[in-house]
């Protein structure tokens, strides 16, 4: 059979993943040995385990930084109209503020001076320009109340031996992943664990498949399980998990087991949970409780804020298919940033084609 080009480095790309400290898989007992992802709760204590994969992920923070220019209530500026003089002359006022997220990072390379981490990319993706309207009577968005320049971005990890600090190597929007990366002295790295265990196939997953899943939800590091629904509802073989999903936990990893623990395969990262939103009023971010008389009416600045409340036990998961393809499509871009990708011997067992 003929080979691409392609094809041959996407091979090369993966072909050794877990040949450096790597896991090979074990036999399990002989009614659990049919090749497909388990279903039943797991035979035996992999505390061990999973405490060791664990020490490859860390809790992502990201903060964008901004500078607001707001115009005044009745001005009749449109956004083409907006530059350095429009902002100089016409602004009432220059405000500074900042938005945040946090979410999941997986380790998946280690040099001992550069670091690679898979996380998702809407924990990291901030607009570099934020555009408010003014509202009119026909609601239609043309003249600006406001508009605001993104002037930094700091995206971090906790529980590493540097500031923590990572540049975005790559980010696909539409995927929803993302790989930062981090540079360091040489040897600074050299402990810091990296996810070893072999990639699955999501689009192997069944109905009522068990798997684990490992994040930072609110900040906090913590497993849970999950029952796998809904597989393959889409043809990138992604799935649904009734996993309780928090704040924190987007980029947390989900891993099944094929034929008995500890046969762990990585079969995706979380995404996001089903939410309602809806609008609420509240008072300036600062507000002072002790100067206000729950007796008498309030008469200071309101401000509206959008509320998420989170529909628990739906959860949404990325397929490893897709980040098999992310990682192939961007491989140029992550060399000439100066990382290496890991490699993995089980790319020829990919049943995404």
């Amino acid at each position: 059979m003929k080979m691409s080009s392609g094809t041959v480095f996407l091979a090369a790309l993966w072909l050794g993943w877990i040949s450096c400290g790597g896991h090979i898989p074990q036999t399990a007992s002989p009614f659990l040995s049919d090749g497909r992802y388990d279903s039943e709760f797991p035979n035996r204590n992999v505390s061990h385990q999973l405490k060791d994969i664990s020490e490859s992920i860390k809790l992502l923070n990201s903060i964008a930084y901004y500078k607001s220019y707001v115009f005044p209530e009745n001005s009749q500026i449109r956004p083409t109209e907006i530059n350095p003089s429009t902002l100089k002359n016409n602004t009432t006022q220059q405000i500074y503020f900042s938005n945040t997220a946090s979410g999941t990072g997986c380790i998946i390379s280690n040099d001992g001076s550069k670091l690679l981490l898979l996380t998702c990319a809407h924990i990291i993706d901030f607009p570099d320009t934020i555009i408010k309207y003014q509202n009119s009577d026909n609601l239609k968005k043309e003249f600006v109340q406001s508009i605001s320049f993104k002037e930094k971005q700091t995206n971090y990890a906790s529980d590493l031996p540097s500031s923590g600090e990572f540049e975005v190597v790559a980010s696909d929007e539409n995927a929803d992943i993302a790989l930062l990366g981090q540079k360091f002295i040489d040897g600074q790295f050299h402990n810091i664990p990296v996810f070893s265990y072999p990639l699955g196939n999501a689009k192997d997953l069944e109905w009522g498949s068990f798997v684990y899943l490992l994040g930072f939800p609110r900040g906090y590091k913590m497993v849970t399980t999950g029952i796998v629904s809904d597989p393959n509802r889409g043809k990138d073989g992604s799935f649904l998990l009734d996993a309780l999903f928090n704040r924190g936990f987007s980029g947390g990893i989900v891993l099944a087991i094929r034929d008995g623990v500890p046969n762990f395969e990585w079969v995706g990262i979380a995404r996001s949970a089903a939410a309602e939103y809806d609008l609420k009023i509240k008072p300036p971010e600062h507000f002072d409780l002790t100067k206000y008389d729950d007796h008498l009416p309030y008469h200071g600045d309101f401000f509206v804020e959008q509320d998420v409340e989170i529909q628990y036990g739906i959860t949404h998961i990325i397929p490893m298919e897709n980040i098999r393809k992310f990682l192939s499509q961007n491989a140029s871009k992550i060399r000439s940033a100066g990382y290496t990708l890991p490699q993995a011997t089980n790319i020829d067992s990919d049943k995404s084609k």
